[in-house]
């Protein structure tokens, strides 16, 4: 009988706890360790571990590289630290991505993926007039999915320093937080209707030839799944 009251007793703990888990708490993407869960889809940019970061660094003559999670995502909140090791580095974090088709091009190159595409919210160094840090640029979907009215520059992004973003995708809204301060309140349905889920990728922008290298830094991400109410 007691054996039977401790299998009861595990059985709803473990029910629980499973529960508790799939009810939309945040997860972590990145171990702090390895690269599991992840996949490089384009480009040639070196991505390392170290001290419980991932590290992107550019490598000369690579187009824009993608460090992508295996797993796809809809409607989720995001949130990690980023911190541009490099100021002179361009970066971002794609959501919903996808890839597409292998052009000529690139399958002479001998890529094995086709060009990442999607939503990316925007990672830059604050210069004397600001940043566009969290806006929204649609990579290779014809550029910023963020209007141009709504591009005001800020200081939001703290350069050389960890930089705490918030992402919140719920159908054809995205919204974004840098350090707390809200940056982007978009909503766009077309967009949606061609990317409603995919990966999360993180960008190490391509560089002119003769500069850098340079690198870029990603910490605590975590994901929480939103269910519909």
């Amino acid at each position: 009988m007691k054996k039977y009251s401790l299998l009861i007793l595990l059985t709803s703990l473990t029910t629980s706890l499973f529960a508790k888990h799939h009810k939309g708490e945040m997860t972590s993407l990145f171990d702090g360790k390895t690269l599991n869960g992840w996949t490089q889809l384009n480009g040639t940019a070196d991505y390392r571990v170290e001290k419980g970061a991932i590290i992107g660094k550019t490598k000369e003559g690579s187009p824009n590289s993608f460090l992508c999670s295996d797993k796809l995502y809809g409607d989720f909140e995001l949130q990690f630290q980023v911190k541009l090791i490099s100021n002179e580095l361009n970066s971002g974090v794609q959501i919903r991505s996808q890839c597409k088709e292998l052009s000529d091009k690139e399958k002479d190159r001998g890529d094995k993926h086709g060009r990442v595409n999607g939503p990316q919210v925007e990672i830059e160094a604050t210069k004397e007039k600001g940043a566009e840090s969290g806006y929204v640029y649609g990579e290779a979907l014809g550029g910023w999915m963020t209007p141009k009215s709504d591009l005001t520059p800020h200081k939001h992004f703290k350069n050389g320093e960890w930089n705490q973003y918030r992402i919140v995708a719920k159908g054809p809204r995205i919204q974004t937080w840098v350090n707390g301060n809200q940056v982007s309140n978009l909503t766009d349905k077309e967009k949606h209707k061609s990317h409603p889920k995919g990966f999360v990728g993180l960008q190490v922008h391509s560089i002119k030839k003769g500069s850098g290298p340079y690198e870029v830094a990603w910490k605590n991400i975590k994901i929480k799944e939103l269910g519909k109410k």
